[in-house]
């Protein structure tokens, strides 16, 4: 029996004939046997230890094999050396696993089982890959096994070595397994069990390579997975490869034929998921020959599939060493009635029990049961493993930490035996505890007492509930926080921190309450303190009494010494000592050197959840406070803002950080990474310093496990934005330094913060010192100052109407984009022209139980949404939809609505037309009402808009009041457009200066809205938080987006470095990379908007007319494969630029001179501009020059107002451009009348007179263009109702030249290349994925960080590409090491990521962008994802197809070029689009109109499948689309609308 245990000498097997020794080479521990197989069949492995300083039992192993230059079997390297990152353990170590296992490097992990319940999240998406981790079972000499049941059903294969043979049998079975699978293999075993095993003889490469089956792993390292994503699922299912006859079961019932493993059977389960293989497996071909006729799909690996790989491993390992394994082994006589099933530690101890017993035994002639394939659990194998004659089987169980009545094991079992022909009758649980050889045989006395019994009891414990301790557990054992803010911990401080506890929630599932205490970390932490403390003691006497071998150890221990509670001092001594006591050598130096990681003065820190914030009077936090310890707490509040009522019932839960602020001895800071990483950043840093208790709030709002990142940012916003969360950071210390103690960071603070700062005197203080935050601190949400303003009106109102003798008339609006509020107010404003009492009001503010006393009202209302109210009309219906007790039999009303008929294309979603208008005119109906006049439906389809239903639905309410008729009424100004505004703004001043210095509001007046687009900057609100906002009594949260002129889109280092700070102190901390290859950034308020401005110009750069009706960014390609030739098209762009510059000195004016200065009281005809190209009133619209160096197209020359194809004479030299004209992108959603539009060419021109040519172009559509309708007024329409030849006469006419005949050129793609490339010169560049040109720093990705320290040591430049991303240009070869280090440091050279990814591009829309109807950038990515298994599948992971997405029809992101495009329509649907072209040549062409992502991802599957088995050699995905008759081509902007894949209705 005792060979089932590895128990026997190795001698007994054919080791010699099979797997014969290395040099003799003795295997001691099953750890060390595990990292040999481990190097030998993985690229990459992630060794996981106790600390970068501290080995672990594999990862000593694997750097002395990586030391000696040990060639593995199977790593792609150049010497075949696989490569070993060492992780923390409390590192995320399994992020490190996606990376190389998606860039097709076989990648193994070595761990103890610390890290897997923390890695839940990970493990579920590694499953399907051929992933091995081996784990090494935690606790040491008393392991606990509920780790792994715990994720036993996250869809891995499991299996168990029980001795040292074992181990190294079973780490080559998890290899071979893994690759031959596809599947993730965790191999674990306790390392205890093996103690009292003889060594082993070292493995026999060849057998290894024959069990791998190399030609397996080539295809598998061949391959590659698209990069997605960690905290998104990418998909990846696995296929079986070989299919051999499936053989019948064996049983009526067994698991083997019904049980998939998890990841497949999500897929199976349905029908419209997402998920798919992303490779073939095994012997299956890397990829598929268009001319293969696939006649079924690959079934998915199942349970029954893994049996069969890991049954052909054993029969080869059978016939190499003797040694046979089987899924479950039995060990006893084959007529044993009873027997006993063992999981937990050294089954060996009970296999030698049951040998050695003696016949007048209990357990005599018992049997013994193990599990070697643990998961995918096979009951039809355990039943044929169990002798028929076995009546009764005792489960014993090492799982601590149970969380249900019956063990996982248990439960099992007894599902199999029930299930199957066994003669089992009884099934007994047992919880096994700690048992040694001296209390084996009454443990199993016990055992054997219960079974036999009639009704044995359940669940008794076995053995003591716990082991000896384990001696070589330094530190305090805790459950991982999965957080942003523990990873940025560690990015501040490094090896310094030290986290003593953390909590993830109330329900974290820990064991014992105690350990996650503030209580008890906080006695840990006291613990640490005084042992560093005794440390500097020892040190002290050392450096005065101790005896070294040299001199130097004194001095610098002596200056230790008296810097050693100084965190940074310390850390930047340590070093020296350090190093001179190494040299020194003396005992006493040893001595010191074993602590030496005490030199450094640890960052304590307790991690704690809002659980801590209830009773706070007897919690650990109190402790803290008042003991004055230097112990920093960082404590997490996952309340979501929406459930914040909810969570806060009865004010039970305190606010720690005023608790905290009331003992005025702590630090305090509350912080939201989602909302201010950097001030996060400062909290924790200024917390550290701090000398005493200090408390940082940590906001993290989420639902459930499963939410986006998305979900969590619109969550904090909201939170932060409306005071629920103020981020603000208290430190008493500042009183000393005469600066205030509380720094507020966000703008408002909530009632109770207010409250204590009154109290404590400080507002008084801060407002004093910082007036700016006077107005948000001395108000609640802004309530009162609001609601005293609405008192004020409403009776000033109310005393004019007191002053008229018409007819009462009440007007109500519900409005969501302004339109509805106008109305409203022009109505009022003519009522009371009228003599009629008019009242108007949002429908939010009107109380319902005044409805029945109204005379006369009015209701005009937009549609918003799936047809419904707008946000401040939801109340109002709300209040009277479901109301019985209305009676409006007095009351006459009319109601008004305002929708777009084709909004809604499908028949089945016209109901939504008006909807809000229609409901309400019938319930007002069913009440009794009378109407003025019919509902009335403007719709934006009509020749004028919604004004066209207007215009007939006013009179007949005069009509009905009896004031139709009125003479002598006052002639109402005509509406003010865009001309009007610009003719009056004295070349673009306005009251620009006025508004900005206006504090008691964040916005400026609607006509400077228009006129700051000219100095480069929109006003913009947060969407994410309006709604809330409103509910708030607040205005939007307004803010202005900045963009930079930047021609060409070359940028130096220190202009990055500049744009950088300007993004971090000014605006929302992050920056966006455009498609017109500039800067822009968001989220700057009104009050910073100045600094912004003067930042930007400070930095060589400025921002006039990068928006607005000008000639804006002129753009050039990127080109970083031919510099020389690149500088000289670039000078093109930048003449340009400056040529068609305007002229107004209003700029500098209002942004870079100071207040004070006399030269900005321009008023009047003071000082009178001139504008010799544009003219007061300057173009129609906006005007876009972009040029393309053949063969990339990767600025999209025919979108553009001008575009400009350089021609490269042969000299090499640029000799001129090819001249398109009359490209553009912006549209209007079902209005026929507009639509994008490419160039068309109007010949060449050469070089010396290009800036010439487009003026003259430009100048043409100056004087042109349509003023009237700006939907019309682009430069596309000019041309397109002119003809191309009489729009080129014109231009020649003006120049007095004429278009020399285009030159011939060739385009290849519209993409960018990336990685690093060598120009002509030697000079290297290299190109990152910056995906939709957002840069920004996570928790996870520090990419604005790594990007500004590269830009800090950087000797070339940067060119910001038309395609969102970014160059480094120009870096010499001796810099590319130092270059390189820095991207590897910061995961930014990382491009290994899906054709499809690195092909696409999307605008900002929501939460800033005013125009858009649905996501963009921060969807795109996730839609990107869910296709890219597809993708894999098929063979198309690399394939560039070009993919666009826009929040709105305008085409910021050129999607009408895309070959695949999604334009949004309504918030979650868009409309789709195929058939662009892949050189951006020629447009697409709707497909379907208002899907969403279901609908999206079930049309895009089965298309890339065809596209995948049919197309043609060298063939594009628009160009197949085409041709397989799936859409129409189309051959201008003029029948965009034409042959459509789905017809729109037109009612008209």
């Amino acid at each position: 029996m005792s060979f089932l245990f590895g128990k026997a000498d190795s001698s007994a097997s054919k080791s010699e004939s099979g797997m014969a020794t290395q040099n003799n080479i003795q295997v001691r521990t099953p750890e060390e046997a595990v990292a040999r197989i481990a190097y030998l069949a993985s690229d990459v492995i992630i060794s996981v230890q106790p600390s970068l300083g501290q080995d672990s039992a594999f990862s000593s192993h694997l750097k002395r094999y990586a030391a000696r230059k040990d060639q593995s079997l199977v790593a792609k390297t150049e010497s075949s050396v696989p490569e070993i990152q060492s992780v923390r353990h409390n590192n995320d170590p399994l992020l490190s696993v996606f990376t190389p296992i998606r860039s097709g490097r076989l990648t193994s992990v070595t761990t103890t089982s610390t890290i897997l319940l923390p890695s839940i999240a990970h493990l579920y998406k590694l499953a399907s890959y051929p992933v091995v981790i081996h784990v090494s079972l935690y606790p040491a000499h008393f392991p606990d096994y509920s780790v792994i049941t715990a994720i036993r059903n996250s869809g891995w294969t499991f299996i168990q070595s029980e001795s040292l043979q074992e181990a190294q049998d079973m780490a080559i079975t998890a290899h071979a397994l893994a690759v031959r699978s596809g599947k993730g293999v965790i191999h674990f075993f306790d390392p205890s069990s093996c103690s009292r095993d003889k060594p082993i003889a070292a493995e026999d490469t060849a057998s290894v390579r024959d069990l791998l089956n190399l030609d397996d792993v080539r295809r598998y390292q061949a391959s590659s997975v698209p990069e997605s994503g960690i905290y998104a699922d990418d998909g990846r299912v696995v296929v079986a490869s070989d299919q051999p006859e499936r053989r019948p079961s064996t049983t009526a019932n067994g698991l083997a034929d019904s049980t998939i493993l998890s990841a497949a059977s999500k897929i199976s389960s349905s029908e419209g998921s997402e998920k798919s293989s992303q490779r073939s497996n095994s012997s299956a071909p890397p990829s598929v020959s268009p001319a293969t006729t696939i006649e079924t799909a690959p079934p998915l690996v199942t349970s029954e599939d893994i049996y069969k790989y890991v049954t052909a491993i054993w029969a080869q390992l059978k016939a190499a060493t003797g040694r046979s394994y089987n899924a479950f082994e039995w060990s006893g006589p084959a007529t044993a009635e009873k027997a006993i099933f063992v999981f937990g530690s050294d089954a060996g101890l009970f296999a030698e029990a049951l040998d050695a017993a003696k016949p007048d035994d209990i357990y005599a002639k018992a049997g013994l049961i193990t599990v070697r394939l643990y998961r995918p659990w096979l009951g039809s194998k355990l039943v044929e493993a169990i002798p028929r004659s076995v009546k009764r089987i005792a489960v014993l169980e090492q799982i601590s930490r149970k969380t249900t009545k019956w063990g996982p094991l248990l439960i099992d079992v007894l599902t199999s035996v029930k299930s199957g022909f066994g003669g089992v009758e009884t099934v007994v649980g047992h919880q096994l505890g700690y048992i040694t050889p001296d209390t084996i045989n009454q443990a199993l006395r016990g055992i054997f007492q219960n079974l036999a019994s009639e009704k044995p009891l359940q669940n008794l414990q076995v053995g003591k509930t716990s082991g000896p301790e384990d001696v070589k557990s330094l530190t305090l054992e805790q459950p991982k926080l999965e957080t942003a803010y523990t990873k940025i911990l560690d990015q501040l401080f490094g090896n310094r921190v030290y986290i003593a506890n953390a909590l993830n929630s109330n329900n974290a599932g820990i064991s014992s309450t105690i350990a996650a205490s503030p209580e008890f970390g906080f006695g840990s932490l006291l613990a640490r303190k005084e042992h560093r403390q005794r440390f500097v003691k020892q040190v002290k006497q050392a450096a005065s009494t101790g005896s070294f071998v040299t001199e130097s150890p004194v001095n610098w221990l002596a200056k230790w010494a008296a810097s050693a509670e100084d965190a940074q001092k310390a850390g930047e001594i340590a070093d020296d000592v350090i190093a001179r006591l190494e040299t020194d050598g003396s005992s006493i130096a040893r001595e010191l050197l074993s602590s030496k990681g005490l030199f450094r003065k640890e960052s304590l820190w307790l991690v704690g959840s809002d659980a801590w914030a209830y009773d706070l009077g007897n919690s650990g936090v109190h402790h803290v406070l008042a003991s004055g310890e230097n112990v920093n707490m960082l404590i997490i509040d996952s309340t979501p803002y929406s459930e914040r009522a909810a969570a806060d019932a009865e004010r039970r839960k305190k606010d720690i950080g005023l608790y905290a602020m009331n003992f005025g001895n702590a630090y305090v800071a509350s912080t939201a990474v989602y909302s201010s990483y950097t001030q996060v950043l400062q909290a924790m840093l200024e917390a550290d310093q701090f000398n005493g208790p200090s408390v940082v709030l940590a906001y993290l709002p989420y639902f459930g496990e499963q939410d986006s990142p998305l979900t969590v940012l619109q969550e904090t916003k909201k939170a932060v934005d409306l005071g629920y969360w103020p981020l603000y950071r208290w430190n008493p210390e500042n009183e000393n330094k005469g600066e205030p103690n509380f720094s507020l960071d966000s703008e408002r603070v909530k009632n109770e913060l207010k409250e204590f700062l009154a109290r404590d005197n400080k507002l008084t203080q801060l407002m004093r010192r910082e007036p700016v935050f006077a107005a948000s601190l001395s108000q609640d949400f802004g309530t009162e100052v609001r609601a005293q303003q609405k008192r004020k009106a409403r009776d000033a109102y109310n005393q004019l109407l007191e002053g008229l003798f018409g007819a009462p008339l009440t007007i109500l609006f519900a409005s969501d984009n302004g339109n509805a509020q106008s109305l409203a107010k022009r109505l009022g404003t003519r009522g009371r022209a009228r003599g009629l009492k008019t009242i108007v009001m949002a429908m939010e503010d009107y109380p319902v139980e005044d409805l029945p006393k109204e005379e006369n009202i009015v209701f005009i209302t937009s549609t918003a949404g799936q047809g419904e109210f707008p946000q401040n009309g939801k109340p109002f219906w709300d209040a009277i939809k479901d109301n019985t007790d209305l009676d409006l039999a007095s009351v006459n009303y009319s109601v008004f609505g305002l929708g777009d008929k084709h909004y809604w294309p499908r028949k089945e979603d016209r109901v939504y037309y008006n909807k809000p208008a229609k409901d309400l005119d019938k319930l007002l109906a069913n009440f009794g009402g009378k109407r003025l006049a019919e509902v009335g439906l403007g719709d934006d389809q009509d020749p004028d808009g919604y004004q066209t239903g207007y215009a007939l639905w006013e009179p007949q309410i005069w009509q009905a009041l009896g004031v139709a008729n009125v003479e002598g009424l006052p002639e109402e100004p005509p509406p003010l457009t865009n001309e009007d505004i610009k003719l009056a703004s004295n070349y673009l001043r306005g009251t620009i200066v006025e508004g900005l210095k206006d504090t008691s509001t964040g916005a400026i007046s609607a006509s400077d809205q228009q006129l700051t687009k000219f100095h480069g900057t929109y006003m913009q609100d947060d969407r994410d938080i309006r709604d809330e906002r409103k509910a708030q009594g607040l205005e939007p949260a307004y803010s202005f987006m900045i963009r930079c002129r930047l021609p060409g889109g070359v940028s130096t280092p220190e202009q990055w470095v500049q744009m950088d700070d300007i993004s971090t102190r000014l605006g929302n901390e992050t920056m966006k990379l455009t498609t017109r290859q500039t800067f822009q950034f968001h989220g700057v308020v009104k009050g910073k908007l100045k600094p912004a401005m003067q930042a930007i110009n400070r930095a060589l750069m400025t921002t006039i007319a990068a928006c607005g009706d000008v000639n804006r960014n002129v753009m050039c390609s990127s080109l970083p494969t031919q510099s020389q030739y690149h500088k000289q098209v670039w000078a093109c762009s930048k003449k340009i630029s400056d040529h068609l510059l305007p002229s107004t000195t209003a700029y500098h004016e209002i942004w870079l001179t100071d207040d004070n200065n006399e030269k900005t009281q321009v008023a009047g005809n003071a000082v009178q501009d001139f504008e010799p190209l544009y003219g007061p009133t300057y173009l129609p619209r906006k005007f876009k020059i972009t040029i393309a160096i053949p063969p990339h197209n990767d600025t999209d020359v025919y979108a553009h107002d001008i575009g400009l194809i350089a021609i490269k004479g042969d000299d090499g030299q640029l000799e001129g451009f090819n001249v398109l004209a009359g490209g553009g992108m912006g549209a209007t959603h079902n209005n026929k009348k507009t639509y994008p539009q490419t160039g068309r060419m109007m010949g060449f021109v050469k070089v010396d007179e290009i800036h010439i040519a487009c003026e003259k172009i430009m100048l043409v559509q100056r004087d042109h263009g349509d003023r009237k309708n700006r939907k019309h007024a682009r430069l596309k329409y000019t041309i397109d109702d002119m003809g191309v030849d009489v729009f080129r006469s014109k231009v020649e006419a003006l120049w007095g030249k004429s278009f020399e005949p285009e030159r011939p050129f060739h385009f290849k793609s519209n993409i960018d290349t990336f990685g690093w490339q060598k120009d002509e010169t030697g000079m290297n560049h290299f190109t990152f994925f910056i995906e939709n040109g957002r840069i920004e720093n996570t928790a996870d990705f520090q990419m604005k960080t790594g990007l500004r320290e590269i830009a800090k040591v950087h000797k070339g430049e940067f060119r910001l590409t038309g395609n969102q991303h970014l160059i480094l240009s120009n870096v010499a070869d001796e810099d590319l090491p130092q270059m390189k280090e820095l991207l590897k440091k910061y995961k930014l050279d990382n491009v290994q990521l899906s054709g499809l990814r690195l092909s696409s591009s999307a605008c900002v829309a929501f939460p800033t962008c005013g125009l858009a109807m649905a996501e963009s950038e921060r969807y795109l990515p996730q839609l990107i994802t869910k296709l890219e298994g597809c993708l894999e599948e098929n063979g198309l992971g690399k394939e560039s197809i070009v993919m666009r997405m826009t929040g709105c029809p305008n085409g910021c992101a050129r999607p009408w070029l895309a070959e695949v495009a999604f334009v949004g329509k309504a918030y979650g649907a868009y409309n789709m689009y195929l058939g662009g072209g892949y050189h951006g040549q020629r447009l697409n062409k709707l497909y379907r109109a208002s899907i969403k992502e279901d609908e999206i991802l079930a049309i895009m599957k089965p298309l890339l499948k065809r596209y995948a088995l049919e197309r043609e050699e060298g063939e594009h995905f628009g160009d197949f689309c085409i041709r397989a008759g799936i859409i129409a081509a189309t051959k201008g902007g003029q029948d965009f609308h034409e042959n459509t894949g789905e017809e729109e209705f037109d009612d008209e």
